[in-house]
C-alpha cells in the first residue's frame, strides 16, 4: 500500500513539474499584450486606457469584465466585455487610435 502511495505521489509531482512552462507562458503572454499597448500608447498609435474607459462608459454603462487589443486590418481595438445593471453582456468595439466607438454601443450579446 505504501508503494502504491509513493508512486502516485511522484506521479503527481512528475505532472505539476511538467505543467509548469505552459503556466509561464500563458504569463509571459499577459505580459507581451501589457508591453505591446504601453508601447503603441508611448507611440501614439492608440489612446490610453483611462479615455477609453471614459468614452465605452459614456455610451455603455456597465462593469468591464474582461478587455482585449486586438489589430484589425490596419487598425488596434480595445474590445471590452460589459456587463450592464440588468446583468446582459455587451461586446464593445473601440477603435484604439481615434478613441471612437466602431461597434456595440447598446447592442446586448
Amino acid at each position: 500500500m505504501t508503494t502504491i502511495l509513493k508512486r502516485l505521489v511522484v506521479a503527481g509531482l512528475i505532472g505539476l513539474a511538467a505543467a509548469q512552462p505552459f503556466a509561464a507562458r500563458a504569463g509571459e503572454d499577459d505580459d507581451g499584450d501589457h508591453d505591446r499597448a504601453r508601447d503603441l500608447y508611448e507611440h501614439g498609435q492608440i489612446k490610453g486606457f483611462a479615455r477609453i474607459l471614459d468614452i465605452v462608459r459614456a455610451k455603455a454603462p456597465g462593469d468591464v469584465v474582461a478587455v482585449d487589443l486586438v489589430r484589425l486590418g490596419s487598425k488596434w481595438i480595445y474590445r471590452l466585455q460589459v456587463v450592464g445593471a440588468d446583468g446582459r453582456r455587451k461586446l464593445v468595439d473601440v477603435d484604439a487610435g481615434a478613441g471612437v466607438i466602431v461597434r456595440g454601443e447598446g447592442g446586448d450579446r
